[in-house]
């Protein structure tokens, strides 16, 4: 399992500058890779191509960018634009959001998302393939053709944890990235839901790659507590909301990595032992470095 970093958006002046200088810690720490979503701060592709570039060796992906708000031909030529500028390194993850998002705030309808997702990548996965796409489905039409470069280097994986989601992350897509998403639930539903659509799609082995929050400290309960407060609403959306009752889990707390140096190694070789592929973890404490230390005495 390789380990990269879930990277938290900065604050204040300078942001990119900011963000380059986190990407360019991580990589020279030796982590695999750096991961930054897309909420309603920095757009994360156009953050990655500026912060990234200059900063080689190390991997770096979007988890996630919401679908419904692009059309997939613009997001493939954005996407692939990116890549080029980042010399090929970028993983494309992407994810439906959630309905009061899409819904409440740009006012699309949330309505099939299962259905919205195929189509999506049926138009973005041969573009981002450098191939040229005729689709007409119930949601989605594209007729075009993209120049951009850096095109059959970059792979998509989707924020899947329904299964009809899953399925789709191994039989068209790259895999899947997962947030709040405990041990149990990748061992006993996403893993083996998600190998075995790339297996009868005569697929790849796909990657799962797991966000978790993580703290080492001598204090679990504060550093959970704080987790509960930082990570509430995640409890509280649908989706997630899901997952978290399928691992018996109370809340965002109860799936955080928190503990000693011991007790945080443990947990995160749960997650390898459960089949994720590559972990990413979100340092939520300030704790003096000492969780950071200590996930690089695991790379």
């Amino acid at each position: 399992m390789r380990i990269g970093l879930f990277i938290n958006e900065p604050k204040g002046p300078d942001v990119l500058g900011k963000l380059r200088e986190r990407i360019a810690r991580g990589a020279d720490d030796g982590f695999t890779s750096a991961w930054v979503s897309h909420i309603f701060g920095l757009d994360a592709l156009t953050a990655l191509a500026v912060a990234g570039a200059g900063v080689p060796g190390i991997e770096l992906g979007t988890a996630v960018v919401p679908t419904y708000p692009r059309h997939p031909a613009a997001l493939a030529q954005q996407a692939l634009t990116a890549n080029a500028a980042l010399d090929g390194r970028l993983n494309l993850g992407i994810g439906l959001s959630h309905q009061v998002v899409i819904e409440g705030m740009f006012g699309y309808s949330y309505e099939r998302p299962a259905r919205h997702m195929r189509e999506y990548l049926s138009v973005l996965m041969p573009l981002a393939r450098g191939e040229k796409v005729d689709f007409q489905g119930e949601t989605l039409t594209a007729r075009i053709g993209l120049s951009t470069p850096g095109a059959g280097r970059m792979p998509v994986l989707i924020a899947a944890l329904a299964p009809r989601m899953l399925k789709l992350a191994g039989e068209v897509a790259d895999g899947t990235v997962l947030w709040m998403t405990g041990p149990r639930t990748v061992a006993e539903h996403i893993a083996p839901a998600v190998t075995e659509a790339a297996r009868a799609a005569g697929r790849p082995a796909p990657r799962i790659v797991c966000a978790l929050p993580v703290c080492v400290t001598d204090d679990a309960e504060a550093a959970r507590a704080r987790a509960a407060e930082v990570f509430a609403v995640y409890g509280q959306l649908p989706s997630y909301r899901a997952v978290l009752d399928r691992e018996g889990a109370a809340g965002p707390a109860d799936v955080a990595i928190v503990g000693d140096e011991e007790s945080v190694a443990a947990q995160i070789g749960t997650l390898a032992e459960a089949g994720v592929t590559d972990f990413a973890a979100a340092e939520f404490a300030s704790d003096g470095g000492r969780t950071r230390e200590f996930l690089k005495t695991l790379l």
